[in-house]
């Protein structure tokens, strides 16, 4: 069974040409590597937690679109915010993407984020 690299120019490149992907499918998973809030053109997204978050949310689904996957076949997301008190933020814009049936997810306070971000957003979703 082999991985599957997928890239899409909808999404920010790698950061600073890091040796990653934006996402790989294998085993009938897509694994996305954490989004920020960073247009496809690598800059910052003006505005606070929930611009952020928006941006993070459109960055995810452009990358699982170009999996041949979406949004709603997310089954694990993985959530890293700068302070905690952004929590409610996040949540309101993160659950108008996630629907009705959201994934399982964990949410974590870090120390910091690249670029200074409030907010990066890895998930997992089923291949279809």
């Amino acid at each position: 069974m082999s991985k599957r690299v997928i890239r899409t120019d909808q999404a920010p490149a790698p950061f600073q040409g890091a040796p990653y992907s934006q996402a790989i499918e294998h085993g009938g998973l897509v694994f996305v590597s954490g989004q920020l809030g960073l247009e496809p053109g690598g800059n910052m997204v003006e505005g606070g937690i929930s611009e952020q978050t928006e941006q993070v949310m459109k960055n995810l689904a452009a990358i699982l679109e170009a999996a041949g996957t979406s949004l709603a076949n997310v089954v694990k997301a993985s959530i890293f915010l700068a302070d905690l008190a952004d929590f409610q933020g996040m949540n309101e814009v993160y659950g108008r993407h996630m629907g009705e049936n959201p994934p399982a997810r964990a949410t974590f306070q870090v120390a910091a984020l690249p670029s200074g971000a409030l907010v990066e957003i890895e998930v997992i979703a089923a291949a279809v």
